[in-house]
């Protein structure tokens, strides 16, 4: 008897960890039908002119929200306006800055020392596809990338996308924008700047990429990828080593971890498109929100109604420490914010 009970214990605790297990494995089906417990918050933002299209939002440890724009509605070459907001949690403007220095603003996040990194994502006019680092009060600091140029060196950027920073300060960039794909890699980089490796490259096994979108930490210190247009969520340790693919947050444009390990995920692309690029079957867009530790998803925000039905929906994602959340909208030229019911 006591065998046979072993063997019924044994058994389910099995099935108990295939079932959990399941819900990241990388042919895990997209999770559409959850709760939403939030609600939009209009004019939250306390702006001198209205928002430019901008893809990345990014909520600090003080509860500030950054935003990179991209400058007018004609972009920024040419632009005197400031391309970086910093915004207090009630949306006044505490600082702006990078007029003239950008041609194609795509990510803003500050590191645990406070200092802001701004990546140009694209190369025009002879600027572009570089990394700056500004002090705190926005002075720069640091380069990487060459102004203006491309490759597959390890000294210049294709079309750089995401940045994030390991728990001892290693720096970690992604790049290869679509439609293009570029190197479609993650580079390594020391606090200094100093490039230690790279890996991926372009493809749809594990561990490649197709336009790696947005890069986050968790609390474990492993590296997630928003792998978009492979439609998952990729992990990896800090060496680059493939650690798991995820399906279930859908098409990821924008990842963002909190402090106690809730993942969200930005979904502004799937479609049922065959032969698109953004072809995603069976899977709803919208913010998807649950465990970067397990791989559970426990809500869902369906998009708020565009201005024209046909921008997508938010690509940007981010969270303050009270769980209201914030998406930043390119073509709708918005950054919306829901706090919970």
């Amino acid at each position: 008897m006591r065998a046979r009970a072993t063997r019924i214990a044994l058994a389910l605790l099995a099935t108990t960890a295939l079932a959990v297990s399941a819900e990241a494995q990388p042919g895990s089906p997209c999770i559409n039908d959850l709760p939403n417990p939030y609600k939009e918050v209009t004019g939250w933002e306390q702006m001198p002119r209205g928002w430019a299209p901008t893809n990345n939002v990014f909520v600090d440890a003080k509860d500030n929200v950054w935003v990179m724009d991209r400058c007018e509605m004609k972009g920024c070459i040419g632009s005197k306006e400031n391309s970086i907001w910093q915004l207090s949690p009630d949306g006044k403007v505490l600082k702006t800055f990078g007029a003239g220095m950008f041609a194609f603003p795509h990510t803003v996040k500050p590191d645990a020392d406070g200092n802001i990194w701004a990546i140009d994502g694209d190369a025009k006019e002879g600027i572009g596809n570089q990394v700056f680092k500004f002090s705190p009060d926005g002075k720069l600091l640091l380069t990487l990338g060459k102004k203006g140029q491309g490759g597959t060196g390890n000294d210049v950027f294709d079309r750089p996308t995401g940045i994030a920073f390991a728990p001892n300060g290693d720096i970690f960039i992604s790049e290869g924008h679509a439609p293009t794909f570029g190197n479609s890699r993650i580079s390594k980089f020391d606090k200094t700047g100093k490039f230690i490796k790279s890996f991926g490259r372009l493809g749809s096994g594990d561990g490649e990429f197709r336009s790696p979108h947005v890069l986050a930490f968790d609390s474990q210190g492993r590296l997630f990828a928003a792998d978009r247009s492979n439609s998952r969520v990729q992990i990896f340790d800090q060496d680059g080593k493939f650690l798991a693919a995820w399906k279930q947050f859908g098409r990821p444009s924008g990842i963002f971890i909190d402090k106690n390990d809730t993942l969200y995920v930005s979904d502004s692309e799937s479609e049922e498109a065959p032969g698109k690029d953004t072809n995603n079957p069976g899977c709803k867009r919208g913010i998807r929100i649950g465990s970067a530790k397990t791989g559970k998803v426990d809500y869902y925000i369906p998009p708020v109604v565009p201005k024209d039905p046909k921008n997508p929906p938010p690509e940007g994602v981010s969270a303050d420490s009270h769980g209201n959340i914030y998406a930043a909208a390119v073509q709708e030229h918005a950054v919306y914010k829901y706090v919970k019911k």
